[in-house]
């Protein structure tokens, strides 16, 4: 049967050459992102009570719901932060499979809504968000600018963000200075009290009036209609035209108050380029192409700011991930053309140039048949899988080499090519395989880490075990079948002396004599191989080597963050790091510098943005 598999070379090249189209095809389709979504089990609650002091959100919002956590299994820990107006609480769970992980946020999702009612009626609805390597940090950074601060910056700004959550691979946006639009009433207390008229009283009256209500069904003639109420409407002037009802009569709240339209008190305020902005942070969904999603983006917002140039605002991308997932895929594709070169000269140098080629042919098969796995698989092509083919790429030719070599010698003995590959894996065949599955033996285990290290650890003994089991496909089958052909070529067969050979009888003679003296002075070789052992062991152990589970990546984000006294007015601090972004201006060469952003009201630490 193996000799019947290796003399059909016409299903040994076809299964070759559909590997690479289906694998190049594959490799196109991967969806591209820095790193693997992972899952890190932590849970963000954000909760928001409009005017009201960091003091009260803490009595009122956060130790009620930190209450309400404690009932919670398997938690690590909680932490709180509150600030004015905004209560914000993050929920580290233990490392737990997915299906319990599930379980446990419904646990959660369950005890907030039980403890609703003791909450504040005013509160914003608990956003309750589920952070990943995905959306833990922004894919991009959008800026809206506008010429002022008015309704038409704010109107612009939540319509694009109403359009980008649409958009396919988008998780969320999270906006900074973007104030929500209201309904302000300003009272004549000196009328109220000539009235006799309380300010509760008002607003419970207007309360009770400015409200849509559902009242129920009516049948009429034969036909039922839906009864209901309207009494919201954005229009003051019907809320100024409102009824209030008194024991004297009725009274119009235009007679007692201004109602005009407004925005909330702004709680951040965003400059780019010293103007006034809303700042957009998009949140990718996982295993969404970070590179096709920030191209739509960039194409998408380019179109929008030509239908809306003449409203004077502009949407700018000031930040986005794909340089730096770029710059891996392009070391990842040099690398993988560096080392097929390097193999390809090593071989022709050993073998010569159609063997060479047969080898160097291992790389490209056994790389895409890791793509088409992975496609199969639903992974993403990120740094993790980058770093398990860079690290397999060293090894794929090995079981080439050490096969074409073994069929080599029996071929230059006249032997057929089904002869010299069936001598061959008899005289290598199961060392060979030993050796690989020893190699597998040494990476898969890195799949069972526990921990988020493992979880981004998992897809590199995985990229690595499945490279090497196709390239001991391509050293038992492909290499034997394809190297028959050569047998056609009677250059191959002929035993004149080439170049090549000339040039590797000067490097076994230069060997030979190394060898021959190291032999004769053997103190000295000894001493030499010890002097070299005890230095890498001195740099281990005095720390001149610096010792990095995963190497730095070179920062491309830079937060400077602003701390100002107790009580400071937004202004002041806006005030404060326009100065400060000034100063770092100085300092930031032109061609350094992609984009600034200030805001105030909002700080970034280790726990929230």
């Amino acid at each position: 049967m193996i000799r019947a598999l290796l003399r059909n070379t016409v299903l040994a090249n076809l299964v070759f050459i559909l590997v690479l189209l289906i694998g190049t095809l594959s490799y196109q389709m991967l969806p591209r992102q820095q790193d693997p979504t992972i899952n890190f089990n932590w849970i963000v609650i954000v909760t928001a009570l409009p005017g009201a002091s960091a003091e009260d959100i803490e009595m009122r919002v956060t130790q009620p719901m930190e209450d309400a956590l404690r009932k919670l299994n398997d938690v690590s820990f909680v932490s709180s932060t509150s600030r004015v107006g905004l209560s914000n609480i993050l929920v580290r769970f233990r490392d737990l499979d997915e299906r319990t992980f599930d379980k446990r946020v419904n646990d959660l999702r369950r005890e907030i809504q039980s403890k609703r009612s003791e909450l504040p009626n005013e509160i914003v609805e608990p956003i309750i968000l589920e952070i990943t390597s995905a959306n833990a940090f922004p894919a991009a950074t959008i800026v809206v600018q506008g010429m002022d601060d008015d309704e038409t910056l704010r109107r612009m700004a939540y319509q694009l963000q109403r359009e980008l959550e649409q958009l396919r691979g988008i998780d969320r946006i999270d906006t900074l200075g973007l104030n929500d639009p209201e309904i302000q009433i300003k009272l004549d207390f000196n009328r109220l009290a000539s009235l006799g008229i309380s300010p509760a009283q008002v607003a419970d009256m207007v309360a009770s009036q400015w409200q849509d209500l559902a009242a129920g069904k009516l049948t009429v003639s034969n036909q039922q209609w839906l009864i209901r109420h309207i009494g919201q409407s954005p229009d003051p002037e019907q809320l100024a035209r409102l009824e209030l009802p008194l024991q004297s009569g009725e009274l119009l709240l235009e007679e007692v108050a201004e109602i005009h339209r407004a925005r909330q008190d702004a709680s951040q305020q965003v400059l780019f380029e010293q103007q006034p902005s809303v700042m957009m942070a998009v949140m990718k969904e996982a295993n969404a192409n970070t590179l096709v999603l920030i191209d739509s983006l960039d194409e998408y917002l380019q179109s929008w700011n030509q239908l809306n140039e003449s409203q004077g605002v502009t949407a700018i991308l000031a930040d986005d991930q794909t340089e730096t997932t770029r710059r891996a895929i392009d070391i990842m594709q040099t690398n993988a053309l560096q080392g097929l070169l390097f193999v390809f000269a090593v071989s022709w140098l050993f073998l010569g140039w159609r063997i060479g080629l047969l080898v160097a042919l291992a790389i490209p098969f056994a790389l895409t048949g890791v793509f088409i796995l992975l496609q199969a698989q639903n992974e993403t092509l990120n740094l993790t899988v980058l770093l398990g083919v860079i690290i397999a790429l060293g090894m794929l030719v090995d079981v080439a080499v050490v096969m074409v070599e073994a069929m080599h010698q029996r071929l230059q003995q006249g032997l057929d090519s089904i002869e010299a590959a069936m001598g061959a894996m008899q005289e290598v065949g199961w060392p060979l395989l030993a050796a690989v599955m020893t190699t597998m033996a040494a990476f898969l285990p890195l799949m069972l880490m526990p921990g988020i290290l493992g979880d981004f650890m998992r897809i590199v003994p995985l990229v690595v075990t499945f490279a090497l089991l196709f390239s001991l496909i391509q050293a038992f089958w492909m290499l034997p079948s394809q190297t028959r052909l050569l047998q056609a070529d009677p250059a191959y067969l002929s035993h004149t002396i080439s170049r090549r050979e000339r040039i590797m009888m000067r490097l076994r003679n230069l060997y030979g004599r190394l060898l021959v003296r190291s032999f004769r002075h053997p103190w000295v070789t000894l001493l030499l191989l010890l002097g070299a052992f005890s230095s890498a062991i001195y740099l281990f152990a005095s720390d001149r080597i610096a010792t990095n589970f995963f190497a730095a990546d070179t920062l491309q984000v830079f937060y400077v963050n602003v701390e100002m006294p107790a009580g400071s007015t937004l202004e002041n601090t806006l005030e404060a790091t326009r100065q400060v972004e000034a100063l770092s201006r100085q300092w930031i060469q032109p061609e350094e510098l992609r984009s600034m952003v200030t805001y105030a009201g909002q700080i970034f630490t280790e726990t929230e943005p």
